[in-house]
C-alpha cells in the first residue's frame, strides 16, 4: 500500500487554487520543500515587521554616528538599549537563551555573538560586526553592520566588503520561486577566488513573528536544494565570511557560551538585512 507523504503546504479549503498554490505545489510534488502557509505573512504583519525594521535602523544609524576608537562595546550596548525605550521597542537579545546584553558585537576575529563588555575596547584597525534585533508590537527585525576603527590594513578592508558584496549578491539572487541553496551557491562562488571561508555552523533565518522562524538560510550550498522561496516570506540573510578557515569555535572563556570564533583565529566579517520576498524580487525591511 503507498503512503501518501503529509503536504507542507495546504490550499485554502473550499476555494480554487491560486497561481501561488499550483506554483508551489509543482514544486512539492517533485520532492521539494516548500513553506507552510503560516510563513507566508500577511500585508498587515510585514507593515508590523516593516515597522519594527525602521527602528531597528535606527539604532544602527546611532550606533554608526557614535562609534570609534576608544569606546568600549558596553558603550555601545548602552546606545542599543536607550534608542530602543525611547522609541518603545524590545531588544530581541537581552536574556535570550541566556545572552546577557542587547546587542552582539564582534570584534576581529569574532564571528558572531560578541557578548557587549567595558573590557573590550576599540582600537585602531579593528573590525566590529553589530548585529541588533528589534521587537516594536511583537514585531521582530533584524540587521547587521560592519564597522571599521580608523585605518586598518587592506586586507582587513578587503574582507569587509567582499563580505557585503556576499549579501548584496545573495539578495539579488533571491528570485520569488527560487530555493535558498540558490543564496549560499551564489555566495560561495563570490567567495572562492579570495580563498575565504563561508561560516556553515550558523545561518540566516525566517523572522518577523518570531526571533527564528523557518527557513534556514544557509550561506553555502547548491543550486535548486533548500526551501523554496515564495512572495510574503520574510527572512534574513546574513553570510558570515571568515579570512581563513570557514570552520568556527566557541570561546571557552565566555561564560555564557555564546561568542564564535573563526576556527584559526583569522578576522571575520558579516553584514545583514531582514528582507520580504515579494512578486519581483527581495525588499529590505532594515538597513
Amino acid at each position: 500500500m503507498k503512503i501518501l507523504k503529509k503536504r507542507r503546504w495546504r490550499p485554502i479549503p473550499g476555494e480554487p487554487l491560486t497561481e501561488m498554490d499550483k506554483k508551489i505545489l509543482y514544486w512539492e510534488n517533485r520532492g521539494k520543500l516548500v513553506p507552510t502557509r503560516d510563513l507566508i505573512k500577511t500585508p498587515e504583519q510585514i507593515e508590523g515587521i516593516r515597522r519594527a525594521g525602521v527602528i531597528n535602523t535606527l539604532v544602527l544609524d546611532t550606533v554608526a554616528a557614535a562609534i570609534h576608537e576608544g569606546m568600549n562595546t558596553q558603550e555601545i550596548d548602552d546606545i542599543c538599549m536607550d534608542v530602543c525605550k525611547q522609541h518603545g521597542a524590545i531588544p530581541a537579545c537581552l536574556n535570550y537563551e541566556g545572552f546577557p546584553k542587547s546587542v552582539c558585537t564582534s570584534i576581529n576575529e569574532v564571528v558572531c555573538h560578541g557578548i557587549p563588555k567595558k573590557e573590550d575596547v576599540l582600537r585602531e584597525g579593528d573590525i566590529v560586526n553589530v548585529d541588533f534585533t528589534t521587537i516594536l508590537d511583537g514585531y521582530y527585525a533584524d540587521a547587521s553592520r560592519m564597522f571599521i576603527i580608523g585605518k586598518t590594513t587592506p586586507e582587513k578592508e578587503q574582507l569587509v566588503r567582499v563580505a557585503k558584496e556576499c549579501l548584496e549578491i545573495g539578495m539579488e539572487v533571491a528570485k520569488p520561486y527560487s530555493f535558498v541553496g540558490d543564496i549560499g551557491h551564489a555566495i560561495e562562488k563570490h567567495c572562492e577566488p579570495y580563498h575565504y571561508g563561508v561560516v556553515r555552523d550558523l545561518t540566516g533565518h525566517g523572522v518577523g513573528l518570531k526571533f527564528h522562524e523557518e527557513p534556514e538560510v544557509a550561506h553555502y550550498g547548491r543550486v535548486g536544494t533548500g526551501m523554496l522561496l515564495v512572495p510574503g516570506m520574510v527572512f534574513t540573510i546574513e553570510p558570515m565570511i571568515n579570512m581563513g578557515t570557514w570552520k568556527v569555535f566557541i570561546d571557552s572563556d565566555d561564560p555564557y557560551g555564546w561568542e564564535v570564533i573563526s576556527g584559526d583565529e583569522q578576522p571575520s566579517a558579516q553584514w545583514e538585512h531582514t528582507l520580504v520576498m515579494t512578486d519581483h524580487g527581495v525588499e529590505i525591511l532594515t538597513y
